[in-house]
C-alpha cells in the first residue's frame, strides 16, 4: 500500500518520516527524544519491578497521569518528570550532542 502526498508516493512509514519536507528535522528530533525518553522509562520502572500505579504513589501523582505518559499522549513538563525519575534513580541532564576531542 503507498500514500500520496503531494506528488510523491511513500510506501513505508520511514519514507515518510525521513522526508524533510514532511517531517522537518527539528520535529523529528523531538519525536525522536520523547520516544527514547519515554522508552527508558518504562525500562526503569520495569527494572525496578514497579507497577504504574506504585510509580504514582511514590512520585505523588495519579496511575492515568503515568499510563498517559507511557503511551505518550502527555508530554511531561519538567517538574513531572522530576517526581518521576527520582523514585526511579534517575536525574535528567544537559550534556553535549558532540563531546569535544581530546587534544
Amino acid at each position: 500500500m503507498s500514500v500520496k502526498i503531494g506528488n510523491t508516493n511513500f510506501t513505508e512509514f520511514n519514507d515518510l518520516y525521513n522526508d524533510p519536507n514532511i517531517v522537518p528535522p527539528a520535529e523529528r528530533a523531538k519525536i525522536d527524544f520523547e520516544v527514547a525518553l519515554i522508552g527508558k522509562l518504562i525500562e526503569a520502572r520495569e527494572a525496578k519491578g514497579l507497577s504504574q500505579k506504585q510509580l504514582a504513589d511514590l512520585a505523588g501523582l495519579k496511575q492515568p497521569a503515568i499510563a498517559r505518559l507511557e503511551s505518550m499522549k502527555a508530554t511531561p513538563q519538567i517538574d513531572t518528570l522530576f517526581k518521576i525519575l527520582h523514585p526511579l534513580g534517575y536525574t535528567l541532564a544537559v550534556v553535549p550532542v558532540d563531546p569535544p576531542q581530546q587534544p
